[in-house]
């Protein structure tokens, strides 16, 4: 396994894991049912199937550095049993399938057997990682120096399987060789240190600095978590965690950030990426490639890089449908000289993003998303518009809500990106597959309707 250095390549350990899993589900089908029965490959995608939907339900693979092993066994029993059920509802509906209560038996006992004999190596394996060589860490700031505090980074130091590292308390109450600065400190400190996580006592903010707090954290992408005390949240967004016995209340991350969705997701769009690639743009684009040079001189493609998914730069392709020019970073404008005549159709009905289903394939981008800037506006908006780094935190979109509500093209002035990124951050917090299913459908739409903003 590659060496983690800090907490960075964590993301990469539950696709590990679901990986696993899906391939001794597979290795297993092959040696117990292979005999038994005929449609054998759907019987495996019926299993993938049941076993993606109750991990899901049941946040199986939501397995952190301080789960229990206790918590574990139980994921793993609740995903054991209603996966057997899974398995036996196959047979009543396929006659030529061959009910056995023994290959059952033998297969959910193997299939439990090594899941969680993979689950638990790859848990205590982490585990003794971090331990011997203080890699796979997440840095950590307290806010506070309560009896609280002082407990959470005691625990930090004694459990060093957890894998954090303590970098100073903030406090504008104490004053000792303890604390690393006041409040005011903070931001900076975050910043410049890359800290990952916040824990925050709450009898040591006031309400405004406590939401400045959760705005900040949002839009430079950092955990915020806090530890419990007298005062009193209400909010539908905390979970608690426990780290021992020690309780931690956190933010809840949106459903875009759950690995099954993330795996969801990433599965419709190459899906329907494909689907474009082959039934529209493998006959429309050789069409426009000849229009776009017949009317002039340069390639048929433009490409630009654009910042994705954690600002991470990626090459953005789209149908050139300007003139060549040196103006690149800036956006079009109505009856801009620069656009040609098929470009200006292209754009008014967006068929020049169609490459971007290739961006699609790549990883790069999702069907449905906040849509690339311009890097020019990230520096110009990054710090001006509230929440706007919070769009950065998911995969860039070929279209998006904000697009098809009114918000796309050129930006006149700051309110147009303010209203923009209202509906980016709206759908990262209230994403769901009905949502994505009528924003491509009113693209579409608006494709044979036309824009008055798409110019």
């Amino acid at each position: 396994m590659t060496a983690f250095q800090t907490g960075r390549y964590s993301k990469y350990i539950r696709p590990i894991s679901i990986l696993i899993d899906l391939m001794v589900i597979a290795v297993l089908n092959f040696f117990v049912f292979q005999k038994l029965v005929s449609n054998f490959w759907l019987y495996i995608l019926y299993q993938y199937a049941g076993w993606g939907l109750i991990a899901f339900s049941i946040k199986f693979y939501d397995v952190y550095r301080f789960t229990t092993p206790i918590e574990i066994i139980s994921k793993i029993v609740k995903q054991g049993i209603l996966f057997l059920l899974i398995v036996i509802a196959f047979f009543p509906f396929f006659k030529e399938a061959v009910f056995s209560e023994t290959a059952i038996a033998l297969f959910i006992s193997l299939v439990i057997l090594l899941v969680t004999i993979f689950k638990f190596s790859l848990f205590f394996y982490l585990k003794e990682y971090r331990i011997i060589t203080g890699s796979n860490y997440r840095t950590a700031v307290i806010i506070g120096f309560t009896p609280e505090a002082i407990r959470l980074k005691d625990l930090f130091e004694t459990r060093k399987d957890y894998g954090y590292r303590f970098l100073g308390y903030f406090s504008d109450k104490k004053a000792n060789q303890n604390i690393a600065g006041k409040l005011a400190d903070l931001k900076p400190f975050v910043i410049d240190n890359l800290v990952d996580e916040i824990y925050c006592s709450l009898n040591e903010v006031s309400n405004n600095y406590l939401k400045d707090l959760i705005d900040f954290a949002d839009e430079n992408n950092k955990t915020i978590k806090f530890i419990p005390d007298t005062k009193e949240i209400f909010s539908k967004n905390l979970k608690i965690d426990y780290y021992d016995f020690f309780p931690v209340l956190s933010l809840k991350q949106t459903m875009l950030n759950e690995p099954a969705i993330k795996f969801f997701k990433r599965t419709f769009d190459v899906v329907f990426s494909i689907s474009v690639i082959v039934f529209i743009l493998s006959w429309l684009g050789p069409l426009l490639a000849i229009l776009i040079k017949l009317e002039s001189k340069g390639p048929v493609f433009f490409k630009q890089g654009r910042p994705g998914i954690d600002e991470n730069e990626f090459v953005c392709y789209k149908f050139r449908s300007m003139r060549i020019n040196k103006t690149t970073e800036k956006e079009a404008s109505k009856d801009d000289p620069r656009v040609t005549t098929i470009g200006r159709f292209m754009r008014k009905t967006s068929i020049d993003e169609l490459p971007q289903f290739v961006n699609v394939l790549l990883g790069d981008m999702s069907v449905v998303g906040p849509r690339p800037h311009l890097w020019s506006q990230n520096k110009e908006y990054g710090n001006k518009v509230k929440k706007y780094m919070i769009r950065h935190c998911v995969k860039p979109g070929i279209t998006g809500l904000a697009q098809v509500s009114g918000f796309r093209g050129e930006i006149t002035m700051e309110r147009d990106m303010i209203n923009r990124i209202k509906f980016d951050v709206f759908y990262i917090e209230n994403w769901s597959l009905i949502l994505d299913l009528k924003i491509i459908s009113q693209t579409v739409i608006n494709i044979f309707k036309g824009d008055k903003k798409a110019y």
